[in-house]
């Protein structure tokens, strides 16, 4: 495979493609709501009115507006079809030559779409996930052509260095600093994992980008294997996650079959093969030395850092360990350079942000905006305001480790430095949208609920901790706790999040300290008078 044979793919990939092109959504949402019948109905249409020449039916990936799926869209025109069924199929059709459709029409200028820039999402919904040939029709494998033939390894870190890009896992720790340490780590072997345990309840950013363009995460680890010398990866992907397992092992096989994985990427000394690794769903595998157990085939628990995992990861050799969306920005970054990717954001946090956009709100589904966008902007102009007419409470951005935002912080830039001034974190990019009939206190519950569940046991302050203050929440919310049980549930919060040996317990108290913080009265409602 050279770049004139990735050149000939495209070519023949936009002569075979038809004038009219009708994209439907088949990611897991709309899968759910008969989108696969929906298509064959569109298929049979299309050959019913003798447009086979013309037209063609392309099962795409996720179109981000998941509350109206599912959807399809017909190229070229910009038309958008919500909420279809298979009866609508006919219909859509025949409105391709002036006929009438009953299917419900959409807007892609809405306002949800108006304001996002897809980089990480660039493809979604417009290409098949499962032909790698609309994927390099798209562009796609040409900045990892780049990297092997016009830029050494140094080169491709300083590039992915100065674009300012941060893992988007949820720490933000500099992409850029993380491949040097990798690099410049000695052994005789180094390893790249995916990070796809996506576990936050209402989160959903990594499985729609698996599902939906699983060779930009594919290109992704390859350039960074490139970059810092490894030859082997694996992606990390939960078992709930059936479709994007499926994708991603149809892709890795073409991938491998066009020379793309494998030895001797592009006719250079550069090999790297991909394996798939499915976790058995439980959330401290999303912490990476409780990951590279899991992959090692022990059981996922964290253990003490350092060694960090760029100096002695997988099988005790240096491993680059980075998130889906991570890798998704490297191939744009590498094709359109590191001042494009820098100009993008603020200062300190660059580039674009996917979030699920989920919870008591207008407008659900995905969206990918510009890094400092505020709050109030993603909420009330993007997501429409409180569903049924409500008023937005608050927002929870970070998952089951985050904080609540009320109200009247939503000018808050979204970006990672301003989220901790507001006791929240960015993390692998939930938004919740509360309204006015949410109890804050139940709510904190649900969340350590959760941790308390999932906590791995090793520590005792995550072990111990997250019981006692979820047994603290229940007497509270029953209505038999007194001041000092709330003074209590303030310390033991204070003393799990700085003894925890992982993230899952250090940041588990944080749904319970920021509900304390900026909704005070609730808690005091439900203490009894002494």
């Amino acid at each position: 495979m050279d770049l004139q044979e990735l050149q000939q793919i495209a070519r023949r990939e936009r002569e075979r493609s038809r004038r009219i092109r009708i994209h439907c959504c088949t990611s897991s949402g709309c899968q759910a709501s008969d989108a696969l019948e929906i298509k064959r109905r569109l298929d049979e249409a299309v050959s019913e009115a003798g447009l086979d020449s013309e037209v063609e039916v392309v099962g795409v990936g996720c179109l981000g507006f998941c509350g109206q799926g599912p959807m399809v869209t017909v190229e070229p025109g910009d038309v958008l079809y919500e909420h279809v069924r298979p009866d609508h199929a006919a219909g859509i059709v025949a409105a391709i030559n002036g006929g009438t459709c009953e299917a419900e029409r959409g807007d892609l200028h809405h306002p949800f779409f108006a304001r996002q820039y897809p980089i990480v999402r660039k493809n979604g919904g417009k290409i098949d996930p499962e032909r790698i040939e609309e994927y390099i029709a798209a562009g796609g494998y040409r900045s990892l052509y780049r990297a092997i033939n016009e830029l050494t390894p140094a080169e491709v870190i300083d590039e992915i260095t100065r674009s300012g890009l941060r893992g988007r896992g949820g720490a933000g720790y500099p992409t850029g600093l993380k491949w040097s340490t990798v690099a410049k780590s000695r052994g005789d072997r180094k390893y790249i994992v995916c990070n796809g345990d996506e576990g936050d309840p209402g989160a959903f950013m990594d499985r729609s980008v698996l599902e939906s363009d699983p060779h930009l995460v594919l290109e992704g680890m390859s350039i960074a294997a490139y970059a810092v010398g490894a030859d082997q990866g694996y992606i990390y992907v939960r078992g709930e996650y059936p479709l994007a397992i499926q994708r991603l092992q149809k892709a890795i096989n073409q991938a491998k079959k066009l020379g793309l994985l494998g030895s001797q990427i592009f006719d250079s000394a550069f090999d790297f093969r991909v394996d798939i690794r499915v976790g058995a769903g439980a959330f401290v595998c999303g912490e990476e030395t409780a990951l590279i157990a899991s992959i090692e085939g022990r059981r996922g628990q964290p253990r003490p850092r350092p060694p960090y995992p760029a100096e002695s990861g997988l099988w005790g050799k240096p491993t680059l360990i980075n998130n889906v969306e991570t890798f998704a920005n490297i191939s744009s970054i590498v094709e359109r350079g590191s001042a494009w990717y820098a100009n993008i954001g603020t200062e300190t946090s660059k580039g674009t942000k996917v979030f699920a956009l989920t919870g008591k709100i207008r407008n659900t589904g995905l969206i990918e905006v510009p890094m400092g966008m505020t709050l109030r902007e993603i909420v009330e102009e993007l997501g429409g305001g409180a569903a049924d007419g409500g008023e937005v409470k608050a927002v929870q951005t970070g998952g089951p480790s985050g904080g609540c935002i009320p109200a009247s912080l939503f000018d808050t830039p979204v970006d990672y430095e301003s989220l901790a001034k507001v006791g929240s974190i960015m993390g692998s990019g939930g938004m919740v949208v509360m309204d006015e009939s949410t109890n804050m206190v139940e709510l904190a519950k649900f969340y350590m609920e959760f941790c308390m569940d999932e906590s791995c046991g090793k520590c005792i302050p995550c072990r111990v901790g997250t019981v006692q203050i979820h047994r603290l929440l229940g007497k509270i919310t029953a209505g038999q706790a007194t001041p000092a049980d709330i003074e209590q549930l303030r310390e033991l919060c204070q003393l799990v999040r700085d003894t925890s040996l992982c993230g899952l317990g250090q940041s588990a108290p944080n749904p319970v300290i920021s509900t304390l913080r900026y909704f005070p009265e609730e808690y005091a409602a439900l203490v009894p008078n002494e």
